[in-house]
């Protein structure tokens, strides 16, 4: 299947000066973001992105800021509601690296790894979808909403039974 929505580029084709890309979504790419991230709906997507290659030291910094409005059902209420998510970011990749060096590196758990760019090829709509799923709340609810227990359960202590005394009624 094609990805509807994706900004593939180059690594070979960028230089050493600062690039900058706006990556809006349209109509139909808004319904592709909706079916990857598994929401109601994605009414606006845009994500603005910078670059800069570091030759010496093989690695390309990426940094920017990704804005959408996402319609989210609440776990709560079972209401859509709309929830606006600016989510600023920063990656560093390395250029030159494969798996087995980054295995190699990742001896000491708090070092700042780098990513590995892979068929020396990055897409942009994916790292900036990745921004905004990692953002994503696992329960969404709408503002202000809190769960009240008290609603779905009985909490009186003198009402409950013993529950030894309900085995000893299964004993005899």
């Amino acid at each position: 299947m094609q990805k509807k929505f994706s900004y593939p580029l180059k690594i070979e084709d960028l230089d050493q000066n600062e690039h900058k890309f706006d990556i809006n979504a349209d109509k139909n790419e808004l319904v592709d973001i909706r079916e990857i991230l598994k929401v109601e709906s994605v009414k606006y997507f845009n994500a603005e992105i910078y670059l800069k290659r570091h030759n010496k030291q093989n690695l390309l910094s990426l940094w920017g800021i990704v804005r959408t409005d996402i319609e989210l059902k609440s776990v709560i209420s079972l209401n859509n509601f709309l929830r606006y998510y600016e989510i600023p970011f920063e990656l560093k990749f390395d250029t030159k690296a494969t798996y087995k060096d980054i295995a190699e590196m990742n001896a000491d758990i708090d070092a700042d790894v780098p990513d590995i760019i892979e068929n020396g090829t990055i897409d942009l709509a994916d790292i900036a979808l990745e921004q905004v799923a990692l953002n994503l709340d696992d329960y969404p609810r709408a503002e202000g909403e809190v769960f009240d227990c008290t609603k779905y359960a009985d909490f009186t202590e003198d009402e409950r039974e013993n529950p030894f005394a309900v085995l000893a009624k299964l004993k005899k």
